[in-house]
Parts: C-alpha cells; sequence; structure tokens
C-alpha cells in the first residue's frame, strides 16, 4: 500500500528536506503541500495550500508536520479530526497539549508521533543519559542550535530532562547558597538540574549531557551536522503511525 503525505511548513529548511525523502521512497506519495508563504498552487503536479482549511475532505493519510510552534498543537489537532495520521516535527507542545492530543487520537483510533527528534543518535542518547543519571545525579544539559530557532530551551533538551527525571532520584545539583551574579547565566532549572541553550549561526542541532562525580566526569553529546540526518526517523514514523491507534510522543515509542 502506498502511503499518502501531506507535508505542512514544507517551504521551510526541515520541510523541504522531507519532501525530498518522501519522493526518494517508492512506498510513500506526495499528496499535498501547505505552507502559508507558498505562492504556487502546484508543484509538479502536487497541489499547494496555504490554510489548512483547504484539506478538509482531502484524500491523504499521514501529515507531517515541520511548521511552527505557535501552529503546531492546532495542525496536530486539525490532522487528527480530518482523518491523517500526524508525525509532527515541530517542537514547542505543553505536557497538557500532548495530553489532549493523546486522548483525541485514541478516540479517533489513529496513530501519530509528535517527536522532538527524528535523528536515531539522538534518541539513543536521550536513553544512555536516562540510564546515566541514576548513578550520576549530578549533570547539566547543553543544547546548541542554528540562531533562527525560536523555542528554547529545545524540544530535544526537554525531553531528555523529563526521561532523567523519570530515572533519577531527586537532588539539587550546585551550591546551596549558589548566587547568580547576573539573571540567567546558570541557564533555565528543572527538576534540580540546569539546561543551556546556545543559538549560533552554522549549527544545526546538537547536544551535551555533561555529568559530574567525584573524581570523575561523562560527557554524552549527539550531533546532526545536516537536517538529512533526520530523514530515517521521519520515514519510519510515516509507515508506522498508519499502523497504530493511538499518537505516542518520542521516537523511542516506535523503535523495537
Amino acid at each position: 500500500m502506498t502511503i499518502k503525505v501531506v507535508i505542512a511548513g514544507f517551504k521551510g529548511k526541515m520541510g523541504s528536506t522531507a519532501v525530498d525523502m518522501v519522493k526518494s521512497d517508492d512506498q510513500l506519495e506526495l499528496a499535498g503541500l501547505l505552507d502559508p508563504f507558498a505562492t504556487e498552487k502546484e508543484i509538479d503536479g502536487v497541489p499547494v495550500f496555504t490554510v489548512k482549511e483547504a484539506l478538509v475532505g482531502f484524500e491523504a493519510d499521514v501529515w507531517v508536520d515541520f511548521t511552527m510552534p505557535k501552529v503546531a498543537y492546532g495542525n496536530t489537532r486539525f490532522a487528527l479530526e480530518n482523518g491523517f495520521a500526524p508525525v509532527v516535527g515541530t517542537t514547542g507542545f505543553t505536557e497538557e497539549q500532548i495530553a489532549e492530543l493523546k486522548a483525541l487520537s485514541s478516540e479517533k483510533q489513529l496513530g501519530g508521533l509528535i517527536a522532538p527528534n527524528f535523528a536515531i543518535g539522538a534518541i539513543l542518547l536521550m536513553e544512555f543519559a536516562t540510564k546515566a543519571s541514576k548513578y550520576f545525579p549530578d549533570l547539566e544539559i547543553i543544547e546548541l542550535h542554528h540562531d533562527k530557532k525560536k523555542d528554547a530551551p529545545s524540544g530535544t533538551a526537554i525531553k531528555t530532562a523529563e526521561l532523567i527525571r523519570e530515572a533519577r532520584a531527586f537532588k539539587k545539583q550546585g551550591a546551596e547558597d549558589e548566587e547568580e551574579l547576573i539573571t540567567g547565566a546558570r541557564g533555565a532549572e528543572f527538576n534540580g538540574f540546569r539546561i543551556h541553550s546556545v543559538r549560533l549561526p552554522g549549527l544545526v542541532a546538537h547536544q551535551e549531557v555533561i555529568f559530574g562525580a567525584q573524581g570523575e566526569g561523562l560527557t554524552l553529546r549527539h550531533d546532526s551536522y545536516d537536517r538529512s540526518s533526520f530523514m530515517s526517523g521521519v520515514n519510519l514514523g510515516i509507515k508506522e503511525v498508519v499502523k497504530r491507534k493511538e499518537l505516542v510522543y518520542g521516537l523511542e515509542n516506535l523503535l523495537s
């Protein structure tokens, strides 16, 4: 069966990379494109839309979303309500929004995926960091992205922190009488440890989790040097969500 795919945010760098990936896979069919900044009516015979409401009643199986945090929740809800299984790489969802979307997908009996990161190496970093946090409770997360990224911390850093919170006994990292001489110097606090966000041109997506203990340290790092690193995960997500009946948060939930 050929899976028909709509890509929202196809004008962006991630969206355009996803378009190329779908076109290169004979199990997938590019059915539609959505972007508010599009001026084309169609591209290579594929219809182009500028508002999601125009896709009501449209025939497609999967909605791939690489848009912006401010519209991602509305887009994902729209996809579920209209029978498209969402595969969402846009970040910025709250825990409450994810819970609502999971409930809606279950009601609709429709699969879906919200993935803060589609790179397999990033998923492994989260897994290794979660395990390490049981033995190294003193840690800090540093995430580094290009200077056009709109949300901070990144979705990957938040997901990593959430997984660590589940595995690590609570401990406030740092000196009890610590004082910030410049507000924000120590980064954002999450469950007793810190998350730092770096935004610079030339970067793509990078993350370190640094652990410290008496007399030793451990650093875990993942680097995406090109957006093509995410496409194997997007491809896997598209092919898996059509088999499922409920949305999941995190690509690791689709890996065997």
